[in-house]
């Protein structure tokens, strides 16, 4: 008879281009992945991947026991949360997605605090600035700062973030202050590539006069990493537009310069995305959102 193991060994076989991936991910090797699964297919008396094949590629068999497998497995965790939520116990693995920078200095720090709270926690942690959508309900939670264009998923706003032009003291005395969006034109731009964003499309508001002006900048330096980015511009090398929750410190101290302060960039408050509504959130859920609202509301970088 079929076990959930199987099944579960199943699912992330199917979850990978090829077997070589799938031992990867299981941490054994290739030989190991390809007895378990003819072990499998034996016990079953059927195939369950095509072969010959260089990619894994599902028999029809193969993908009824993938979508079936898939319902029991998750009717079984539901099972086992629900048993969870009864003894009252924040326990299981809690998978946060999170962007790269702010996952590093702000989450990271207090998910490593929710877990010295529950010991029976255990905990999966992303960093990426590109996430992928077409995953997203591998997450149990997915922090996100930006455009959030268009989603399916429960937005819970953990904190304002305004986005903020600004330069190193010495690149503003070399090149001067930039009087308008136009004059962008005439600068050292920096651009973060993050979010599959067109960002070397900068959109501004006066904030006298409402009126909307839109500069497309020709970047003369580029990069994924925001701390890169942010380097970068306090070497005075260029303007960047970055987000007040990475430049607020800089800015305080001086080593970089607000400009262009009577125009404002559209904001990108930092939210929380969730799958399931409120009432049928686990208690690791809910308590880890919890904490995300209590230290982040107060904006803990002004």
């Amino acid at each position: 008879m079929i076990t959930t193991e199987d099944l579960r060994f199943i699912t992330i076989i199917a979850s990978h281009r090829t077997l070589a991936d799938a031992a990867r991910a299981l941490n054994i090797t290739p030989p190991s992945v390809t007895l378990r699964l003819q072990n499998i297919e034996r016990k079953l008396s059927i195939q369950l991947i095509q072969r010959p094949s260089r990619v894994v590629s599902l028999t029809e068999e193969g993908q009824l026991l993938l979508d079936k497998g898939n319902l029991i497995l998750r009717e079984l965790d539901e099972l086992q949360e629900l048993l969870d939520e009864r003894k009252e116990q924040v326990c299981g693995k809690l998978r946060v997605l999170a962007p790269l920078g702010f996952g590093n200095d702000y989450v990271a720090p207090l998910l490593g605090e929710y877990k010295v709270k529950h010991s029976q926690l255990d905990i999966e942690l992303e960093l990426s600035d590109n996430p992928n959508w077409s995953s997203h309900h591998k997450w149990d939670i997915i922090i996100y700062i930006g455009v959030l264009n268009d989603s399916s998923l429960r937005m819970i706003t953990l904190s304002p973030n305004q986005r903020f032009v600004c330069a190193s003291p010495e690149y503003v005395q070399e090149m001067g202050y930039p009087e308008t969006p136009q004059d962008l034109a005439k600068h050292r731009c920096i651009a973060l590539r993050e979010n599959n964003e067109d960002v070397t499309l900068w959109q501004f508001t006066n904030t006298e006069d409402k009126k909307h002006e839109v500069i497309r900048i020709n970047p003369t330096l580029a990069s994924n990493e925001g701390r890169v980015v942010k380097d970068w511009a306090m070497m005075g090398l260029g303007i960047i537009m970055r987000s007040e929750w990475d430049v607020q410190p800089q800015l305080d101290s001086g080593e970089l310069v607000r400009l262009l302060p009577t125009y404002a960039l559209p904001n990108a408050n930092i939210v929380a995305l969730l799958s399931s509504p409120e009432k049928e959130r686990s208690a690791r859920i809910s308590g880890f959102i919890s904490l995300l609202n209590e230290r982040l509301a107060p904006v803990s970088w002004k």
